[in-house]
């Protein structure tokens, strides 16, 4: 069982994402501009984070492209997880990025520069609101993993150039130059922490673990409550793409006519779509006993046993 209306979905997504790499690399020029103006290592601080999420959004996009083409002969699954793998390679960016910051800030703190405020404040402000808007465009654009990864980027922009604006004024009423680097590392440190999320959930849809938020163990149960049905094993449950869940299983029901049984498969399949948001689906019934050995299923024929065929849907 396949959902068709993907494609309008990303074609707004991919407008978004243009508009927002436009923006956010004008935003980019003016920070180094600024910066450099105002001897300010939080605002070059922030071209450079700025820079990584304009990286960022030019993978996203390409993603979006990618995810887009249909499958093939050689591409079974189309290339729904090229947007997982751009949202890895963002967060991984992301450490590089924080702990260059983190460098530069140690040698701005030993050796401290005249900055100047006011600049600073006005170039955060703008900032703020840039990254505030790009980041609500994306929110209300998708969940998938590779579009939430270039909102991350976005809403810890809004953050840092927030704390920016924070520090500017902190910097004029104390004429401590030191806070700026100090600001730098707060950057930093917030950069970091929100690539870890990231990376952990990208990892485990490329390793095919159990998809986020989801419990192998309920949706077993799920699928054992349906009438008919008398036993589940070898479950698997994985991701094809951060949105698109795939489940494998044999499920073990009566010795029933083959008409009888597909009532039975599409039950299951309307219980994992609904309940679970699992539409793509391989199951096995079976009218035999059987063994499981180095998780494979081996029937064990006995004279009053048959094997019944599998049901596969998309």
């Amino acid at each position: 069982m396949h959902s068709h209306g993907g494609h309008g979905h990303s074609h707004g997504t991919g407008r978004v994402l243009r508009i927002s790499l436009a923006v956010t690399m004008l935003y980019v020029v003016l920070l180094v501009v600024a910066g450099i103006h105002a001897h300010s290592l939080a605002l070059l601080s922030e071209a450079g984070h700025n820079l990584s999420d304009f990286l960022a959004l030019l993978l996203s996009l390409v993603a979006v492209y990618l995810e887009g083409r249909p499958p093939s002969a050689t591409k079974t699954y189309g290339y729904r997880r090229a947007g997982v793998l751009a949202a890895l390679v963002n967060a991984l960016s992301l450490v590089v990025v924080s702990f260059f910051i983190f460098y530069e800030a140690f040698q701005r703190i030993q050796h401290p520069e005249h900055v100047r405020a006011g600049v600073m404040i006005g170039v955060a402000a703008a900032g703020v609101v840039m990254n505030g808007v790009i980041a609500l465009l994306l929110w209300r654009s998708g969940k998938d993993v590779n579009v939430r990864s270039a909102l991350l980027h976005e809403v810890g922009d809004t953050l840092s150039t927030a704390a920016v604006i924070a520090g500017g004024f902190a910097i004029l009423w104390t004429g401590q130059y030191w806070i700026d680097a100090a600001l730098s590392f707060g950057i930093g440190a917030l950069i970091l922490w929100s690539s870890f999320g990231i990376v952990r959930e990208t990892l485990n849809i490329l390793l095919e673990g159990t998809p986020r938020g989801m419990s192998l163990e309920a949706v077993e149960s799920a699928m054992r409550r349906i009438a008919g049905v008398s036993d589940v094993h070898d479950l698997h449950l994985w991701s094809i793409g951060s949105e698109n869940h795939a489940l494998s299983a044999h499920v073990k029901i009566a010795d029933m006519a083959t008409s009888e049984s597909d009532t039975i498969l599409r039950e299951i399949n309307e219980k994992l779509g609904q309940g679970f948001g699992i539409h793509h689906t391989t199951i096995q019934l079976e009218h035999v006993v059987c063994e499981t050995a180095h998780g494979c299923v081996i029937a064990v024929p006995d004279e009053h046993s048959s094997t019944e065929h599998g049901g596969h849907t998309h």
